[in-house]
């Protein structure tokens, strides 16, 4: 029996910060978040939708940023904000909900997806050689 046929195929190196998995992920994200807080009250148009609207975008941007810093401890402090950015999205879902402003399982779903791939790749930068 042939063994490297239940290996899985070696990866590509990322060109991009789009070719990352996790970035492809997290706008996806932003897009439902966008969606839902459409739905809000509009006494919250400067309030929980746009702090939920800002904390959504900055996973991306700070994935993207990080992407092609030079050196671990530099692409780690921005993995770092956009893990801390996940967090504070992961708060705001529940407030939402608490507010009755909509059903957020579907969003924590992505975002749990989100943070999942953001934790593998952040190992991978600090077990990294380079």
């Amino acid at each position: 029996m042939n063994a490297s046929r239940f290996m899985p195929e070696p990866r590509s190196a990322a060109r991009t910060f789009r070719d990352l998995l996790v970035w492809r992920k997290a706008p996806e994200f932003v897009l439902q978040v966008y969606a839902f807080t459409a739905g809000f009250p509009k006494t919250e148009m400067y309030g929980l939708s746009q702090q939920m609207r800002r904390a959504a975008v900055s996973i991306p941007a700070n994935i993207a940023e990080g992407f092609r810093r030079r050196g671990k401890a530099d692409k780690a402090r921005f993995m770092n904000i956009a893990e801390g950015s996940i967090e504070e999205s992961r708060y705001y879902l529940i407030l939402a909900s608490d507010l009755g402003y909509g059903d957020t399982d579907r969003l924590m779903s992505s975002l749990e997806e989100a943070s999942r791939l953001l934790t593998a790749y952040v190992g991978a930068i600090l077990s990294s050689d380079s």
